[in-house]
């Protein structure tokens, strides 16, 4: 009886663009996958990439390819928001074709706080700006707040997601928040801003202060609109009085 030999498995692809294991907004317009040289690889070797196994893109190996990697674009149509799995076989004239592992990915192209209306380059509209008490927003930060620290709220905002982490920009200073945690989509985020970020962004009559986010492939939601407020300056700690030590006055 004959046996015919089934080909080894050939090495799984990769998608450099991939963060981690996920796929962004801006990788999945131009993906990239690409496939390593393999045993045996020949001219005339017929590469075929499949994406959930459908058949997406080919390359014919031609004799300078030959030891090359090889680089295959997946159609944007194809790149749909969801777990995806992505391999490759390669047919050899008087072979069965030899397929290769798979590389399993996550394709998430909704982005923290929604599209961005074409209008605004830099800033993102459905973001709300930073939330803080009614009076620090009308008549700024006073002196004794900027020794003590103010709270401030971050709106829940469309598309948030667990593993979202959050940047808080006070002036020029930039704060990196915790990131979201399953518990955590869908409601305000709660920060405390320390004295220590306020003295550093400096005493301003129109400090900006805004937000944003990175979500966990990547996506950014660009800035929220800003917030202007009035810092007022940190007032000099006095110097501590000593404390008079009684001396009896000398006899005679």
């Amino acid at each position: 009886m004959t046996r015919t030999a089934t080909p080894a498995m050939l090495t799984a692809p990769t998608l450099p663009q991939a963060l981690g294991n996920g796929i962004n907004a801006h990788a999945a317009a131009q993906l990239q996958v690409d496939i390593a040289p393999y045993p045996g690889m020949e001219e005339g070797d017929l590469i075929e990439l499949f994406w959930n196994n459908c058949f997406a893109a080919s390359r014919r190996v031609t004799a300078c390819r030959i030891g090359q990697p090889t680089h295959l674009r997946i159609p944007q149509s194809f790149v749909l928001d969801g777990p995806a799995r992505v391999h490759y076989q390669v047919m050899q004239i008087g072979h069965g074709p030899a397929r290769s592992a798979t590389t399993q990915v996550r394709v998430k192209t909704d982005c923290p706080g929604g599209q961005p209306p074409a209008l605004y380059s830099d800033e993102n509209q459905n973001l709300a700006p930073v939330g803080l008490p009614e009076p620090i927003r009308r008549q700024g930060v006073n002196s004794r707040q900027v020794q003590r620290g103010i709270p401030l709220t971050i709106e829940p905002y469309p598309n948030m997601s667990s593993g979202d982490e959050i940047t808080l920009r006070w002036g020029d200073v930039r704060v990196d928040l915790p990131a979201i945690t399953a518990k955590g989509v869908g409601l305000a985020v709660q920060v405390w801003v320390p004295s220590s970020v306020i003295v550093e962004g400096g005493d301003d009559c129109r400090l900006e202060v805004t937000y944003c986010v990175l979500d966990r492939v990547g996506n950014n939601s660009r800035w929220a609109p800003t917030r202007t407020l009035r810092i007022a300056p940190l007032l000099p700690t006095r110097p501590a009085t000593a404390t008079p030590v009684y001396q009896p006055r000398p006899l005679g």
